[in-house]
């Protein structure tokens, strides 16, 4: 059994939508920490991934959460709130709270907490200040929770101007493109104690391939309204990418 079981929770920031593979499979920032820790550290860990893309934070907790424990895992990682704080009804209170219940369920299983938030991308998206103070609310709301818990590994990603510029970001400039997913991954290894290659914090420039003006609104807004709507979700009848453990070996 490896020294480090690493589990990953979440929505589609935890997925890795916004850095696809050749294949289209998303990648994302759990995938790269999982390879850069072994690389790291030297050694095999195990890894697994059941985030799943468009879940609020109640479904992430109460679907993923329990299934993640039963690995027997050493770390937990957890994001959540995102897709909930573009709600406006949504109670920035209960969504902080979560995070203390799923530290709790950590804390009764002995396993280290990995909490993040997100990224921010207000400065390119619609309603540009509405998602701006809801984030900052949300992040401070999370910040505060956990701010006397010492052992809980932290990688607040809201706070980092860089990455909240427009070359972090993918076509829909909702989620991270690679640069981005890079730059998380750089800040969660380095907050779990380990060395990630210095490239990681800034990759080279991605040449703009996003839409502009209409089009945009076309492809990627409208289906969003869409799915409001409809009550339906992007990740409506997927499953986790990695439901059980996978070995990373050093590279």
């Amino acid at each position: 059994m490896a020294a480090v079981r690493f589990v990953a929770i979440g929505d589609s920031f935890t997925e890795g939508v916004g850095d696809e593979l050749p294949d289209g499979t998303a990648r994302g920032w759990a995938d790269l920490v999982a390879q850069g820790w072994a690389n790291s550290s030297g050694e095999p860990i195990e890894y697994a991934n059941l985030a799943i893309r468009g879940k609020l934070i109640e479904p992430i907790v109460e679907q993923q959460l329990e299934p993640a424990l039963a690995l027997k895992p050493t770390h937990l990682s957890f994001n959540g709130g995102g897709n909930d704080m573009l709600r406006p009804h949504t109670s920035i209170e209960h969504v902080s709270e979560l995070f203390l219940q799923v530290l709790r369920r950590c804390d009764e299983e002995g396993v280290t907490l990995i909490a993040l938030s997100g990224a921010n991308p207000s400065a390119q998206l619609p309603m540009r200040h509405l998602i701006q103070r809801r984030g900052d609310e949300l992040s401070a709301a999370v910040v505060a929770r956990l701010a006397e818990r010492t052992d809980v590994v932290t990688a607040w990603n809201w706070p980092d101007r860089e990455l909240s510029t427009p070359g972090y970001w993918s076509a829909d400039r909702l989620h991270m493109n690679p640069r981005g997913h890079h730059r998380v991954a750089a800040r969660v290894l380095t907050a779990v104690g380990e060395r990630p290659p210095a490239g990681w914090w800034s990759l080279p420039e991605m040449p703009d391939t996003g839409l502009k003006g209409g089009a945009y609104y076309r492809a990627h807004v409208l289906p969003w309204i869409k799915r409001r709507l409809t009550h339906t979700s992007s990740g409506d009848g997927r499953v986790a990418k990695f439901g059980e453990w996978i070995e990373i070996t050093p590279q």
